[in-house]
């Protein structure tokens, strides 16, 4: 077991299970969960083995935590990836691409995990970005369902992409890189800075609450744009950012694979380079600042999460907290698993009982999972785990998917809607390799033929850990097995 005050780091995943001999506990004595989740965060981290990057809040809880270092989201789009993290469904089964649609009305009630623990007995609260906001969400963060209090989103939210970024000729702009003094801008704060007020306050009120807790807090940072108080800009000299190690796009990438990063291009400051689209290199100065401003970025997140655990600490509710950490999506680098195994984790880890999984086609079925339960990397064995993932070879890869409008690089290729989809990436990884097949879509059917292979990628990652040699037109064919076929 891991020792009380610990946590689970995801970050793929921080998981913590804190004070973990309570697994099975009653309700009087069960574990609250604090579940944060981090926008774009990659394992760009002290524990992760990040010599650079300052988080030593981050490193503090992965030190006592069960750190994942093979996560994978399952669609590296913000809507898509929490929508299959919250409900423990594939994409393909939520049928939610974009940020357009539903999931409750446009295929299937799914149950989510507050909704899980709300109907456990659970008093379930979300601050900031738990959800993505807007349609996918039901413009209410999945409220009544998740949730036992109304959803809080800080005030300041607002103006994270307006014109509040002074620029060298002293006027106001929106753009990508945008290190602020706090004390200036609209109400004189910052979104995560108000969540993390409000979130403690919360963790306040539940000290004297007779119920257990499920408190999933949401931060923007570092996603774009890079909005941060600009004192955490000075841990980070640009003559100390070196240019990342493989800026080329490689030789053999093909065309349908590749991010043309419209969102970026959109700022200011970038439309100010005047970049050809869709491969225009980023001048090397701009590169370096843009790194510096992502680690900021990343400092500046770590000082909001030591608060969260401090406060944690000084209500001496540490010790009956599993507190997991995640990101939504960000680049990933043991044993493999897949963020929407947090379902049926947290649940076991908090002693309810596992959500059973999912039969195919699952649309009619509420409450059901996709993901492994990972309960084993906590010494908890579940032998009838064990013997499903020992007779099935898709338990042993990771599955992620993303969305196409064409075989090449168009204006909304990292973003399009679900009627212009037109091809699907699907990728397994191993430890060993990452295979990748972009094949035709139906976005009316929700169907990919797998008999329409557009493009492939096939890049053995011991070799060639920055996957810049592909060796799929070198395969035997690349045919995916059908037993692994997703």
């Amino acid at each position: 077991m891991l020792p009380p005050g610990g946590g689970l780091l995801w970050l793929g995943l921080v998981l913590g299970s804190v004070g973990s001999a309570a697994l099975g506990s009653s309700a009087t004595d069960a574990l609250n969960v604090l579940l944060i989740i981090v926008d774009d965060l990659r394992p760009s981290l002290g524990c992760y083995g990040d010599k650079l990057i300052r988080s030593p809040n981050m490193d503090q809880l992965a030190s006592r935590s069960l750190l994942f270092q093979n996560a994978f989201a399952q669609q590296a789009v913000c809507a898509p990836s929490r929508v299959s993290l919250l409900t423990g469904r594939r994409p393909d089964t939520t049928r939610l691409y974009d940020f357009n649609s539903y999931w409750r009305a446009h295929s299937g009630n799914f149950s989510t995990i507050p909704q899980y623990f709300k109907e456990n007995g659970y008093v379930t609260m979300s601050v900031g970005k738990v959800f993505h906001p807007g349609v996918s969400s039901n413009h209410s963060d999945d409220s009544p369902y998740s949730w036992s209090v109304p959803p809080y989103h800080p005030s300041s939210e607002k103006y994270e992409n307006t014109k509040t970024c002074r620029g060298p000729d002293g006027e106001l702009h929106a753009n990508l890189l945008c290190p602020v003094d706090v004390a200036d801008v609209p109400e004189g704060t910052l979104p995560d800075k108000q969540s993390t007020e409000q979130a403690v306050r919360l963790l306040g009120k539940m000290k004297t609450s007779g119920s257990p807790f499920f408190l999933a807090v949401g931060y923007h940072k570092p996603h774009i744009p890079f909005r941060y108080p600009k004192e955490f800009q000075k841990l980070y000299p640009l003559e100390n950012i070196t240019l990342a190690p493989d800026p080329q796009v490689p030789a053999g990438l093909p065309p349908v694979a590749y991010n043309p990063w419209m969102d970026i291009r959109q700022r200011e400051d970038v439309q100010a380079l005047n970049l050809s689209v869709p491969y225009g290199p980023i001048p090397a100065d701009f590169q370096r600042k843009i790194r510096q401003s992502y680690f900021a970025c990343v400092s500046y997140l770590d000082t909001q999460v030591g608060h969260l655990l401090s406060a944690l600490d000084d209500l001496q509710l540490a010790s009956s907290t599993i507190v997991a950490l995640t990101s939504d999506h960000g680049r990933q680098a043991g044993d493999l698993v897949e963020l929407l195994s947090l379902f049926p984790t947290l649940a076991g880890l908090a002693g309810l009982p596992v959500p059973p999984r999912c039969p195919i086609p699952s649309f009619h079925v509420e409450l059901c999972r996709e993901g492994r339960n990972l309960l084993k990397h906590f010494q908890v064995r579940d032998s009838e785990e064990d013997l499903y993932i020992r007779g099935n070879p898709r338990e042993l890869v990771a599955y992620s998917q993303y969305p196409r409008p064409a075989d090449s690089p168009q204006w909304n290729s990292d973003k399009p809607s679900l009627k212009d989809i037109k091809v699907m990436g699907y990728s397994i990884r191993t430890v060993d390799y990452r295979y990748t097949v972009w094949v035709g879509f139906n976005p009316r059917e929700f169907l990919a033929n797998f008999s329409d292979v557009h493009a492939g990628e096939l890049y053995f990652v011991a070799s060639d850990p920055w996957q810049d040699h592909n060796m799929y037109n070198d395969s035997q064919g690349g045919a995916l097995p059908r037993s692994l076929t997703p």
